[in-house]
């Protein structure tokens, strides 16, 4: 299978309409959604050469039953667009009693995958956790990447951890192999965004914690998308000082979002910068109301629907934006009428 190029926008508007759109019905309340099979997936001959541990990427991504079909449409796109579909092995990460059900549908639905499912146990944040903005950043899953270097073998080096809204439309190969150099993490950053409005007034009044940022660049990222050492970080004890965080604001209130700003206090002015192409955020809108949003100038490798809109649910609301039809041709959900049918 050879490699894809990157898309502009313009290519993925007409990939929208080859494939064609179809809005799909609601699965009922309390089951998990069903998918159309996959197609099979190969590595072309350029693939078969390459020694077998330099040539596999990781992944992690998290599995629930309200991103599941996020999840699926994801793992989807990076198979589409990877030079060597075959060499790209998924690791899981899941918190519900319906890990058989999960199973059963990622086997189903790419029946040549190559995965692994993890238990993620919730009681590691519980007592952690603060409420925030929007209810689904409360999640317990939505603190599992901080502990990736526990749960996966120490054998595994490398990972690229993606969220549950984002679809790839490059190959992914080329994110896998960006220079971490002595970080420990790379992703997007966004220096022009006021790094002061993800703190409340109580953090940057406390001279300790404000000195937290001294002598760092310090800019905003993304942490749907990361490259991750799992060596360094072990190393490094990075959960414990995630965890650190957790607990101060716990005490004393000093962020509103989630998990994003331990990781903006640990990491931001230490993190290798990735090209922004490989995290188009915020299409989901803000974490408020989920307006549609533009692309941001540039070329385009990932789109990622941060925020508090889904593409899903847009289009099963029958309130879709426009940018939400990219999102559409990597819907394996099984309609119950659709172009798609398989009979």
């Amino acid at each position: 299978m050879p490699p894809t190029h990157t898309h502009t926008l313009s290519h993925l508007i007409l990939l929208f309409f080859a494939v064609g759109a179809q809005i799909p019905a609601t699965a009922d309340a309390g089951e998990l959604p069903t998918f159309r099979e996959a197609p099979a997936f190969r590595n072309g001959r350029e693939c078969r050469n390459r020694a077998h541990t330099d040539s596999v990427i990781h992944i992690a991504m998290t599995l629930d039953a309200t991103y599941l079909r996020g999840s699926v449409a994801g793992v989807f796109s990076v198979l589409q667009h990877a030079s060597c579909p075959e060499s790209v092995v998924f690791h899981f990460v899941a918190t519900t009693r319906r890990r058989p059900e999960l199973r059963r549908i990622i086997t189903t639905t790419f029946p040549y995958l190559t995965f692994h499912l993890y238990h993620f146990d919730a009681n590691l944040v519980r007592g952690k956790i603060s409420y925030s903005i929007r209810r689904a950043l409360d999640q317990p899953l939505n603190y599992a990447r901080m502990y990736l270097a526990d749960l996966l073998p120490a054998t595994v080096r490398r990972i690229i951890y993606f969220d549950s809204d984002l679809i790839v439309v490059d190959d992914v190969a080329k994110l896998w192999s960006i220079d971490l150099r002595e970080h420990v993490l790379g992703a997007p950053e966004y220096c022009h965004a006021n790094f002061t409005n993800y703190f409340t007034h109580r953090f940057w009044s406390n001279p300790a914690y404000a000195a937290s940022f001294k002598g760092r660049d310090a800019c905003y990222f993304n942490t749907g998308v990361m490259v991750i050492d799992l060596w360094k970080w072990r190393e490094g004890r990075y959960t414990e000082k995630l965890e650190t965080w957790m607990r101060i604001q716990k005490r004393n209130r000093i962020y509103e979002l989630g998990s994003l700003p331990p990781f903006l206090l640990v990491f931001a002015g230490e993190v290798e910068r990735v090209e922004h192409r490989w995290n188009q955020h915020g299409l989901g809108g803000d974490n408020l109301e989920g307006l549609c949003r533009d692309l941001h100038p540039g070329p385009v490798s990932l789109l990622h629907w941060s925020g508090k809109g889904k593409p899903w649910l847009r289009i099963d609301s029958k309130k879709p934006c426009p940018l939400d039809s990219l999102w559409i041709p990597y819907d394996l959900f099984r309609h119950s009428s659709s172009l798609f049918s398989d009979s």
